[in-house]
């Protein structure tokens, strides 16, 4: 696999050797998925994960000119990891990496071109929070609608009171001991 065609097509692209990502701006996701689906070199024709990743800020130590080190605050940022595979040529994974920002964090959606990213699409949304713009059922998944945060953040702050939390348990409970209740002698 030639993956110097993506980095030729779209030179906003960067191929990372250490993670054997390419890494994607936000504004070239769709035009490189097309690339994977479309181009005869790979023929990506699924996606086999979709995942989120929370980057927190970190110090990170730079060489200068003149041979010292500063150490530079590096912001944190959120990203969203996409495997693909060609299972008609029998190869991959292809690893795409996505960078959005924490604040307004939107990345485009893969959905209308790969169906099978829907619900990953969603658990990412509704875990860290990740709008995915073009998504045709953008909701949660896990968490209850009225839920306000999201928990896979690495900033998250765990409620310390969780009988709000809506559930049927409750009601089933009742019923079990109800229905399965052994008279008192």
């Amino acid at each position: 696999m030639n993956t110097a065609i993506i980095t030729q097509n779209v030179p906003k692209v960067v191929w990372e050797e250490l993670s054997q990502s390419f890494v994607v701006p936000t504004s070239d996701l769709i035009e490189v998925v097309h690339l994977l689906k479309d181009h005869a070199e790979f023929e990506m024709d699924y996606v086999s994960n979709v995942a989120g990743v929370d980057w927190l800020a970190r110090k990170e130590k730079v060489k200068n000119a003149d041979g010292t080190e500063t150490e530079v605050e590096k912001p944190g940022y959120l990203e969203v990891v996409y495997h693909f595979y060609s299972m008609k040529r029998k190869h991959g994974p292809v690893a795409l990496r996505c960078r959005t920002n924490r604040e307004n964090p939107i990345v485009p959606s893969i959905t209308p071109v790969f169906r099978g990213a829907e619900f990953q699409e969603r658990e990412i949304y509704d875990l860290y929070g990740i709008q995915f713009s073009g998504h045709p059922d953008l909701r949660r998944i896990l968490m209850w609608d009225e839920f306000k945060d999201f928990p896979m953040r690495k900033d998250y702050k765990e409620p310390d009171d969780y009988e709000w939390e809506p559930t049927p348990h409750d009601e089933v409970l009742e019923k079990a001991q109800t229905h399965y209740a052994k008279p008192n002698p």
